[in-house]
């Protein structure tokens, strides 16, 4: 199905910035993105779309259901394609990379913890912060302190 084509039935016009804007989230190998890491891939590849631009549509693409914020470690608006199933967080305190993980056993854990208190779960969102123990991790930071990739 065209991009356009889910972007009309959202509500929204498929302007320019929206079609891009929502590719890169789906073309993209990194799955978690800010928006001052859209607005350089954007330049990247030649765009002239303002930051401000960018700010707009990812919170209207965030109303309108296709993507996901988070606020991680760094406090900044993270954002992610909405895909519709329910997945966990890894953060590395390093670097920043973030890895998704589904877990039934801690999913039901969870429920079991909010039934015995008297509670219903409506909705979680559960991110573990941690530092990467893999010697040869590709996401460890530079010398200059900065995390060659996005997170």
């Amino acid at each position: 199905m065209p991009q356009s084509h889910n972007l009309r039935e959202m509500g929204l016009k498929a302007t320019l910035p929206r079609l891009k804007i929502l590719e890169l989230f789906e073309k993209s190998e990194v799955r978690h993105l800010g928006a001052e890491d859209v607005y350089r891939l954007l330049i990247a590849e030649g765009l002239d779309i303002g930051l401000a631009t960018v700010y707009r549509v990812l919170t209207q693409f965030e109303q309108a259901g296709l993507l996901e914020r988070h606020f991680f470690e760094s406090g900044k608006a993270i954002f992610e394609i909405n895909e519709g199933h329910h997945h966990d967080h890894l953060v590395c305190t390093d670097c920043g990379k973030v890895e998704e993980f589904y877990d039934a056993e801690i999913e039901r854990r969870q429920k079991k913890v909010a039934e015995e208190r008297g509670f219903e779960i409506q909705e979680h969102a559960l991110y573990l912060y941690a530092k990467c123990t893999k010697s040869e991790c590709p996401h460890k930071q530079t010398k200059k302190g900065r995390n060659k990739d996005f997170q």
